[in-house]
């Protein structure tokens, strides 16, 4: 196989996920900044709204409330960018309604009006402002907390002491004097860092859930719908490249073989009473080529719908296909039963393809399929010890195959350096609802 590595991938994969100590300082951090970022956010957008509303009789008034709209989407914009940089979220950006080539200037000025989006971007500029008041409240009043009570053993010091001697810690039975109010003070600041991480999510969460709802929902309903689309069109394509490949299979082979049987059982019948033993040689002829005719066409039949993938499953399917294989193959295939059929049929089809390329380019000595269920769908990970250089160059199928996995909305992997080894890796979503 001949050329380079590539990749074509179409599932998404999770945030990265940040624990510890790190976790909790960009939770503070999107909580303490929550309430300035909003703040302006409120600010700008809603005088310049309001004038713009005030004044929308007036042309200068819808110019007005689209600047609005504009400001507004640029702190959406940045509040994405907190999601993704501070709490790993993957806070995708909506398409925008843009102006088409030829729209007069009214037209493009009153674009951003007609956005869905944009007012959802609005609501955000006017409703963020609650969601980070509470955020920062929280962050400042649970660090206060932490700092205060660990530290206030140190600074009581400097505190008057009542005259009566009454102290918080003395109201509630713990003694008088500045040892129980350190006990006191210092238990507080133990139990605020302990509780620390889960209210510093919870107040990140407060002011993030919202953003994720107002500022990517949309985006992320559009994502779906465009990956339906790419889908149902990688569908169209596959199937209609593999109804152009059997049909030039079955002319190249079947027909051809049938024309020349046909042309064979005719030259028997003329010769059948002047020559009966070479008549009898053209019908063993032909009978022998209405073998394979038939082997051939089962063969092809096994490539739309294979009988044993549909009897015994998946695993079984695999491993009469690895038998099949001209280099040794060994196959670990943990599958569970109630698999979707069509996870089954493209997981089958990329072992078969997989496997064609191993016994016909490859030069391998051995071969590998494991066939199993992670977090991601199914995977399937065909590898082999050949001279590598795989790629989806014509005659190679793999072009076709990632068609086929984008159908099913999942993902390809083809790692061939050259000089090997290859590993073709195909993982496939599973909703088992």
């Amino acid at each position: 196989m001949k050329g380079m590595t590539t990749t074509t991938t179409r599932l998404e994969r999770p945030p990265v996920r940040i624990r510890g100590v790190q976790r909790v300082l960009l939770d503070s951090a999107y909580a303490l900044t929550a309430f300035p970022v909003s703040l302006a956010a409120f600010v700008v957008v809603v005088p310049v709204l309001a004038t713009g509303a005030g004044l929308s009789v007036l042309g200068v008034g819808l110019a007005l409330m689209t600047l609005s709209v504009l400001i507004a989407r640029g702190f959406a914009v940045a509040e994405r960018v907190r999601l993704r940089g501070m709490l790993g979220r993957s806070a995708p950006g909506p398409r925008y309604l843009r102006a088409r080539e030829g729209d007069g200037v009214v037209r493009r000025v009153l674009m951003p009006l007609r956005d869905p989006q944009s007012w959802l971007d609005v609501v955000w500029s006017l409703v963020g402002l609650v969601t980070g008041t509470v955020a920062f409240s929280v962050a400042v009043a649970w660090w206060a907390a932490v700092g205060g009570g660990l530290t206030y053993w140190y600074w009581e010091r400097f505190l008057p002491m009542d005259e009566d001697g009454v102290t918080l810690a003395s109201l509630i039975g713990m003694g008088e004097g500045r040892e129980p109010e350190i006990m006191l003070n210092t238990g507080f600041g133990v139990f605020a860092l302990l509780t620390l991480p889960w209210v510093m999510r919870m107040a990140a969460l407060t002011h993030a859930g919202l953003a994720s709802v107002l500022l990517c929902g949309r985006a992320e309903l559009q994502g779906q719908v465009e990956r339906v689309q790419d889908s149902r069109d990688a569908a169209r394509v596959a199937e209609s490249a593999s109804m152009r490949r059997l049909e030039r299979d079955i002319h190249d082979g079947p027909q051809q073989r049938l024309v020349r049987l046909a042309m064979d059982l005719g030259r028997a019948r003329r010769q059948v009473h002047n020559d009966p033993e070479r008549a009898e040689k053209i019908i063993e002829d032909a009978r022998r080529q209405a073998t394979e005719t038939v082997a051939e066409l089962r063969s092809l039949s096994r490539g739309i719908a294979p009988p044993l993938l549909v009897d015994r499953g998946l695993a079984a399917a695999v491993e009469e296909m690895a038998q099949g294989c001209p280099v040794p193959t060994t196959v670990s295939a943990y599958v569970p039963d109630g698999l979707p059929p069509h996870v089954e049929t493209a997981a089958y089809f990329t072992v078969a393809e997989a496997l064609t390329n191993v016994a016909k380019h490859s030069g391998a000595g051995e071969a590998q399929v494991h066939v199993t269920m992670s977090g991601m769908g199914l995977v399937v990970e065909v590898s082999d010890d050949g001279v590598g250089g795989a790629h989806e160059g014509k005659g190679l199928g793999l072009a076709g195959l990632v068609r086929r996995i984008e159908a099913v909305e999942g993902e390809l992997t083809v790692a061939s350096p050259v000089g090997g080894p290859t590993l073709v890796r195909a993982c496939i979503p599973v909703d088992r609802r």
